[in-house]
């Protein structure tokens, strides 16, 4: 069992930065980022191995960075030069014993 709890989210202007973080109460091997906008599908934004690795959807590549903190087993997505596009719930995810476990999600909206 991975129980992921996220903060973060918020309002902000376009062009301005957002920090969402994602503590897990274990480590897991992978954890990422995913978001979903009003009557889109939930699409991957960031993901990082336990080994560093990192992967980017194109539309945020350059933008936003994942990191994460072993010790603290927490998971970030620091988000700059939002775009209105962004807006979106973004959800937490870790894989853990071949089990894909998801955070409740948080708002992000970015506004024009």
């Amino acid at each position: 069992q991975v129980h992921l709890v996220e903060s973060g989210g918020g309002l902000v202007q376009a062009g301005g930065s957002l920090r969402l973080s994602c503590a897990a109460s274990r480590t897991a091997n992978t954890m990422a980022w995913y978001r979903q906008a009003p009557g889109k599908q939930r699409e991957f934004v960031a993901v990082m191995h336990s080994g560093g690795s990192t992967n980017y959807a194109d539309s945020v590549k350059g933008r936003f960075t994942i990191s994460r903190d072993n010790a603290k087993n927490t998971v970030y997505l620091q988000m700059n030069s939002l775009k209105p596009e962004d807006t979106a719930v973004y959800y937490c995810n870790a894989i853990q014993f071949g089990l894909q476990y998801w955070g409740q999600g948080t708002q992000v909206t970015v506004s024009s």
